[in-house]
C-alpha cells in the first residue's frame, strides 16, 4: 500500500486518478479495518474522498464526508436508476416503461406499437442487451429472459451523440454513427466516430442533464430526433475509442482537471 504524510488532505480509494499528484491513492480494501494506521487516518481527515467504490460511498455519505464523482456508483449500469432519476429531474428521455408482474405483454402493447426497444434494465453494456423489437415472437422471447421488462419508444436515427463529462467540464464529444441496417450506435457494433459538426446546444443539453442529475463523471448517449435531444443512456463506464480517435489521453485531461483546480 502507498504510504502518504498525514498532511495530505485529498484521498481516493479507486485508482482512477492514479496520475494526479495532489491525490493519494490508497485502493480499495473490503474491511475498513484491513487499511493501516495512516490510512485510515488520511480517510479520516480526508475533506473529499475520490472513487469511493460502491463499497464505501454509502458509508462516507452517511457521515457527511464529500465524495467524487457523485450519482456514479448508484447510477453505474443501472438503467431503471437512470430513467427514474431522469423523470424526476425532467430530463428529455425517451418514453419508458418497466413493467414487472403478470401480464407484461399485454402492459406494454397498451403503451407501445411496434418496432420499440427493449434492454436488459441492469449490467449490460456495449449495445449487447438491447433488441429491436418489431413484433409478437421477438416481445415474448425478450420476456421470456427478463423480468422487469425494460421497453423503450424506438426514435430511429443513424447516429447518436456521446458528450463525456469529468467535474463540470466537457473533455470529450462525437458521433456515433450506427452502420447500415443497424439500429444500434454502439462502436463495438460497427459504428464509426465522427467530430464534425456538432451542434452547440447539443453540448449546452448534455451539460443541463448533467447539472440536474449530479453527475460527477458521465459519457451521455444524446439523441437528435425531430429538432428536440434525448438522453438515452448515462455511461460511468465509457469507452475510450473516442478519445484514442482524437489523440487524448483521459489521465492526462485529469491531470489538467487537477492542476487547473476543477478537480
Amino acid at each position: 500500500m502507498r504510504k502518504c504524510s498525514p498532511e495530505v488532505v485529498n484521498v481516493a480509494l479507486g485508482k482512477r486518478l492514479r496520475t494526479c499528484r495532489s491525490i493519494s491513492c490508497i485502493g480499495v480494501l473490503p474491511n475498513f479495518e484491513d487499511y493501516d494506521f495512516e490510512s485510515r487516518l488520511l480517510i479520516e481527515k480526508a475533506g473529499k474522498v475520490y472513487y469511493p467504490s460502491a463499497i464505501y460511498e454509502p458509508l462516507f455519505d452517511s457521515l457527511g464526508k464529500a465524495t467524487f464523482p457523485k450519482n456514479y456508483y448508484t447510477f453505474v449500469g443501472n438503467k431503471i436508476k437512470q430513467t427514474l432519476l431522469f423523470e424526476w429531474c425532467g430530463v428529455n428521455h425517451p418514453k419508458t416503461r418497466i413493467v414487472y408482474g403478470r401480464r407484461k405483454e399485454e402492459k406494454i402493447l397498451k403503451e407501445f406499437e411496434y418496432p420499440f426497444i427493449a434492454k436488459n434494465p441492469v449490467g449490460s453494456s456495449q449495445g449487447k442487451g438491447v433488441f429491436l423489437i418489431r413484433h409478437e415472437g421477438e416481445l415474448r422471447r425478450y420476456l421470456e429472459k427478463h423480468d422487469p421488462a425494460y421497453v423503450q419508444e424506438y426514435l430511429p436515427t443513424d447516429r447518436d451523440l456521446r458528450v463525456v463529462i469529468f467535474a463540470g467540464r466537457v473533455i470529450n464529444a462525437y458521433w456515433r454513427i450506427g452502420k447500415p441496417g443497424e439500429f444500434r450506435h454502439n462502436v463495438s457494433q460497427g459504428a464509426t466516430i465522427s467530430f464534425d459538426n456538432i451542434p452547440e446546444d447539443a453540448i449546452d443539453f448534455a451539460l443541463d442533464v448533467v447539472r440536474r442529475c449530479g453527475f460527477g463523471e458521465v459519457g451521455l448517449d444524446v439523441l437528435p430526433y425531430n429538432g428536440e435531444y434525448y438522453v438515452i443512456e448515462a455511461n460511468m463506464v465509457y469507452g475510450m475509442e473516442g478519445f484514442r480517435c482524437r489523440g487524448l489521453d483521459v489521465y492526462v485531461m485529469f491531470k489538467r482537471a487537477e492542476r487547473e483546480g476543477w478537480l
